[in-house]
C-alpha cells in the first residue's frame, strides 16, 4: 500500500507523546508536517520528532496540496472547526474525543463527512485487549452480558490546563467520561436509550470533577460509571454476564510496549479460583488506530465500518443526555 501523506495540527501533548511516534513508527503512514499557530513551537515539534514540514497556522498546512489526512488533537472547542476546515480543503480528518460538544455540533459535518472520511479518535477500540473482550462476550463466555462497569480518574486541578476550562469543553465527562460511553457501546454493540447522571462541579474551576453515570441500553443491560478529575489515578472495565465476568486493568491507556493482561471468571467463586488470566500482544493502540484510517483512505474499510461520523453523533447523543439529567436531576432519553 502507498503511504498515506499526514499532517498534525497543533503540537499538543497527545500528539507529540502518544500520536506522531506511532505514525512515524508505520509504514503505511507519511508524516510530512506539524503546524501550530506559533511557527517556533512547530518547528521545534517538527525538529524533534523529525517531521519534514512546519507552518506556523493551520491554514497553511491545509493548504499543503500533498497532505492527504489530518490528525486534530486541537482543544475540544476546536474539534469540529477545524475537521470542516479541512474537509473543505479535501483532507480526511481523525480527529481527536470528543469529536464535538454536542450532537448537533457533530451533525454539523454531516455534509463534509459525504466527501472525506471523519472519525472520531478512539485508540482503545483497535486494541488487542478490547477486541478480545468483545470476542469473549460475543462468544457467549460470559453468559448473557448484564452490566459494564467503569472507573477512570486522574488528578489535576491546574486552572491554565485547557482540560479544566469549561468555556472550551473541559472537565470529567468530555475528557474521559466519552470513554466509558464508548466501552458500553463498544462491547454491548448497541446504542443505550437513556440516561442519568450525577455531577459535583469545582467551585472554582466550574468543571465537572467527578461525573457519576448510569445507562440503560435496554434488556437488562446497563452501564455504570464515575470519572474524576480530582482522585487518584485509577481505571478498570468490568464487563459481567450473567454466568461469567470480564476484566481489564489498563484500559484505557495500554503501554505500547508491555503486554496487557485480561482477567475471565467463568465460575463466579467467591474467593476468584476461578480466575483465568490471558495475556494480550504487545500492541501501540495509537499506530493501529491511524494503521486502519490510512487503509480506509487507501479504499480499505476493513471488517469494521463504523467509526464514521454516525459513531460520533452517537456519542454526543449520550453525553448531550448527561448533561441534560444533570440539569433536570432526572432520567433523560437519548435523542
Amino acid at each position: 500500500m502507498k503511504p498515506v501523506v499526514w499532517g498534525v495540527l497543533s503540537t499538543s501533548k497527545i500528539g507529540r507523546e502518544h500520536v506522531i511516534p506511532a505514525m512515524l513508527s508505520s509504514p503505511l503512514v507519511e508524516l510530512r508536517a506539524i503546524a501550530s499557530r506559533s511557527l517556533p513551537s512547530a518547528q521545534a515539534a517538527a525538529e524533534a520528532a523529525g517531521i519534514p514540514q512546519a507552518y506556523g497556522s493551520y491554514e497553511e498546512l491545509l493548504a499543503d496540496p500533498d497532505i492527504e489526512a489530518v490528525y486534530n488533537p486541537l482543544p475540544n472547542h476546536l474539534h469540529v472547526p477545524l475537521t470542516l476546515q479541512a474537509a473543505a480543503a479535501g483532507k480526511h480528518v481523525l480527529c481527536e474525543k470528543p469529536f464535538a460538544l454536542s450532537a448537533a455540533e457533530a451533525r454539523s459535518a454531516t455534509e463534509a463527512a459525504s466527501k472525506v472520511l471523519i472519525e472520531e479518535a478512539f485508540m482503545v477500540r483497535h486494541h488487542p485487549q478490547w477486541l478480545r473482550a468483545r470476542e469473549l462476550v460475543q462468544a457467549g463466555r460470559i453468559g448473557t452480558p448484564r452490566a459494564v462497569q467503569v472507573f477512570f480518574s486522574y488528578f489535576n486541578e491546574d486552572a491554565a490546563n485547557i482540560r479544566n476550562q469549561p468555556s472550551i469543553g473541559g472537565g470529567a465527562l468530555y475528557d474521559i467520561g466519552c470513554y466509558a460511553v464508548l466501552a458500553g457501546r463498544f462491547l454491548f454493540e448497541a446504542e443505550p436509550l437513556r440516561a442519568v447522571s450525577l455531577v459535583d462541579r469545582d467551585p472554582v474551576l466550574g468543571t465537572d470533577r467527578l461525573t457519576s453515570a448510569l445507562l440503560d441500553f435496554g434488556g437488562g443491560r446497563h452501564v455504570s460509571f464515575m470519572v474524576s478529575t480530582q482522585s487518584v489515578p485509577f481505571q478498570r472495565v468490568q464487563v459481567v454476564g450473567a454466568t461469567g465476568r470480564i476484566e481489564l486493568f489498563v484500559p484505557f491507556n495500554a503501554a505500547r510496549d508491555t503486554q496487557m493482561k485480561l482477567a475471565l471468571d467463568e465460575d463466579g467463586q467467591r474467593d476468584g479460583s476461578g480466575i483465568t488470566v490471558e495475556t494480550l500482544p504487545v500492541a501501540d493502540q495509537y499506530r493501529l488506530q491511524v494503521e486502519t484510517f490510512s487503509r480506509r483512505v487507501r479504499g480499505d474499510a476493513g471488517p469494521d465500518k463504523t467509526n464514521g461520523l454516525a459513531d460520533a453523533v452517537a456519542q454526543a447523543r449520550v453525553i448531550d443526555a448527561l448533561w441534560q439529567s444533570e440539569r433536570s436531576g432526572r432520567w433523560e432519553s437519548i435523542a
